[in-house]
């Protein structure tokens, strides 16, 4: 059985000097793991992991978003980024934030991904709409084996994935918009592992500093395990973490028997 795990760490950095990530390796022992915001470049962090490969995409900006995979199977190939061009806007290009790390496997391909946010403002929803999440499909479907697709997707899709549905259909993370990207996703062909698994359950993966929200679980489902079709009769477990502490996101986590 293979274990994937999925975790935005919100700063490698910190999640280290709090002893949670080495607490969270020695404990779940993932055979792969993908993280999202690493907020730092390979060789900043003091990891000591002997038995998992490093696989870094760091953002050109220091100490901002980035994604890195640890993983204890040697991967065929590695890909770091999209193939895009040109979906620069006024807050930068995010083909330049490390927001996308490929691993290629014997029998699928694993995308890690940290979408770009659409901010509070909403000032990078159309380049997340029009631009980011066309591109981010397009590649997905270019790939020539079956694909796992995991990470932080800044959106919740389904009012069941958040905790107050109806005063954020305005917000960032739960516009029209971004609830469509993920419905693109799923209308290609791909399975929200969690939510096939669990269709009725009310749980998050993100809460926000302010109120209280973790204690008080209003939070958000935005990250995800997304697999192709081809994968469903292999998927064994799909899982939250909510009591792993350490970032304002939890752990995410599949099992495949493959």
């Amino acid at each position: 059985m293979l274990k994937i795990y999925s975790w935005n760490v919100n700063g490698i950095r910190a999640v280290i000097n709090k002893g949670a990530f080495r607490n969270f390796i020695d404990k779940r022992q993932p055979d792969i793991l993908c993280l999202q915001e690493t907020k730092a470049k390979q060789g900043q962090a003091e990891i000591d992991l002997p038995d998992y490969e490093e696989l870094w995409n760091s953002a050109e900006r220091p100490g901002y978003a980035g994604t890195a995979i640890f993983t204890k199977i040697k991967p065929l190939s590695v890909k770091y980024g999209l193939p895009a061009e040109n979906l620069t806007d006024k807050f930068g290009d995010p083909l330049t934030e490390g927001r996308v790390l490929t691993a290629e496997f014997e029998k699928f391909f694993l995308v890690n991904v940290y979408t770009p946010n659409s901010k509070n403002g909403l000032e990078r929803l159309n380049l997340r709409a029009e631009k980011w999440d066309p591109e981010f499909l397009k590649y997905l479907k270019s790939l020539n084996k079956p694909v796992v697709v995991c990470g932080d997707f800044n959106a919740a899709h389904e009012e069941i994935d958040i905790a107050r549905p109806k005063t954020n259909h305005h917000s960032a993370g739960f516009t029209d918009e971004e609830r469509q990207g993920i419905g693109n996703l799923l209308g290609a062909g791909f399975i929200d592992t969690f939510r096939y698994l669990h269709p009725n359950e009310v749980r998050y993966t993100w809460w926000s500093h302010w109120g209280h929200a973790r204690e008080n679980n209003v939070g958000w489902r935005i990250d995800y395990f997304f697999i192709s079709d081809s994968l469903r009769d292999r998927l064994k477990t799909a899982e939250i973490h909510e009591n792993v502490t350490g970032s304002d996101h939890c752990p995410v986590s599949i099992e495949l028997e493959i």
